[in-house]
């Protein structure tokens, strides 16, 4: 009996194919088991203690489910009208960062509406001897301008006949009151005819004050409707935020940040750790990595640290974590020798400022004005996801249980800003 060639070659290529398509099946069968059987798998070897809810934070407690609704604003832009204009003038410095930007400016902005004083535009002075540079470096000097209409007067420059002889240095604390500018700035106003102020700082206090007045309108116009960056840095910002959201695929987009700088871990006010009522207040990366893991944050999910440069201390956090970054990684390559490479730290901590921001998640390792003021730009924007962290004894928490004050009391100032 004779055989058809063609049958037969038909045969083995059946045959073939069949044997490939149970090889793919298999493979893709346990290749899917290998990628969800461990999803929050860690070494443990480093973190043998540490028992973790492995649950993905999306599912734990919805904390990407997206931002709550942008608030609008509240406060009423008080009138020029309101004020005698007088001949003298306000100058100041914004120095220490962004953080303290946002409350130094909102505190020369009071005191010369108070005074009816002309405003001058402040330059901006680094932690370095000579680190000096223009408000228009940083900041658009036009939309400040803009803000400022019917509030205060803004002059660019002082008039040449103004030499820093005829100008008083006063202090004022952060959130300086109109009791205490009548008390202790009107009277050297008057004599001297003008003053240069510096903003202390006695206690981080952002919390809401019990009422409201042309004081508190005029913070909110300061603090949230006067500084814009200005349009270079804006999308640089723009750019590494949209960097982080590419490399968080698996995350839906959404990233989160972490103010961690090992330099403030070494500094005195991180040394005793606890404040006056006995809780922690300084973490390291260790500690930041188990709390995330325990309230259920994926192994996959991207990590902004504001960390400049990588530390060999935040290794742990990595080793947890491996889509965490710093500035150096994620920075276009075009940008570096400007904003990285002239190790100028005033830029690095406003570009650190608003990413942390524009996370879908900010924790901070470190309790202080940055995060108080952070906490304000996000409230404004609706994005209240702020974890404040804590050594969790137990195997796994809630991360709702660790929701910052601000935001689950409504305490903050900005709640006065906006509703």
């Amino acid at each position: 009996m004779g055989f058809d060639l063609r049958q037969v070659v038909a045969g083995i290529l059946t045959l073939t194919m069949f044997v490939m398509l149970i090889h793919m099946i298999k493979r893709d069968h346990f290749d899917s088991v290998q990628d969800n059987k461990f999803p929050g798998s860690t070494d443990d070897v480093t973190y043998e203690n540490v028992k973790m809810d492995t649950t993905h934070v999306r599912k734990n407690i919805g904390l990407w489910k997206g931002d709550t609704d942008e608030l609008k604003q509240c406060w009423v832009k008080p009138s020029g009208d309101e004020v005698e204009q007088t001949d003298g003038f306000v100058t100041f410095s914004l120095t220490n960062g962004p953080e303290y930007h946002l409350s130094q400016i909102a505190d020369a902005v009071i005191v010369a509406r108070n005074l009816g004083a002309s405003l001058v535009i402040p330059d901006i002075r680094g932690s370095q001897p000579g680190d000096k540079r223009n408000f228009e470096d940083i900041y658009d000097v036009d939309v400040f301008m803009k803000s400022m209409e019917g509030v205060v007067k803004v002059v660019k420059d002082l008039p040449s006949h103004v030499t820093t002889k005829k100008i008083a240095a006063v202090k004022v604390p952060n959130r300086v009151t109109e009791d205490y500018i009548a008390r202790h700035v009107e009277p050297i106003y008057r004599s001297k005819g003008n003053v240069r102020l510096a903003t202390y700082f006695p206690s981080i206090n952002m919390r809401k004050s019990g009422k409201k007045g042309d004081t508190d309108s005029i913070a909110c116009l300061a603090m949230y409707g006067s500084l814009e960056l200005q349009p270079e840095i804006h999308d640089l910002v723009d750019s590494m935020v949209e960097r982080l959201r590419t490399l968080s695929r698996k995350s839906d987009g959404q990233f989160i940040a972490v103010d961690l700088r090992v330099e403030m871990l070494n500094k005195k006010g991180c040394q005793g750790n606890d404040d006056n009522d006995g809780e922690k207040t300084c973490f390291n990366a260790q500690e930041i990595a188990v709390f995330l893991r325990k309230i259920g944050i994926d192994k996959d999910t991207t990590i902004y640290l504001t960390q400049s440069r990588w530390d060999d201390s935040l290794d742990s956090l990595k080793d947890l974590f491996p889509k965490t970054y710093t500035k150096e990684s994620i920075m276009p390559a075009d940008k570096k020798t400007k904003f990285l490479d002239s190790k100028d730290s005033e830029l690095e901590n406003v570009i650190d400022f608003y990413i942390s921001t524009e996370s879908d998640v900010f924790v901070p390792a470190i309790s202080g004005l940055l995060y108080a003021n952070v906490a304000g730009k996000r409230i404004g924007s609706g994005k209240t996801q702020i974890l404040v962290p804590a050594v969790i004894s137990d195997s796994s928490a809630s991360a709702s249980s660790f929701l910052s004050p601000y935001i689950s009391k409504k305490n903050h100032f900005a709640y006065s800003c906006y509703c």
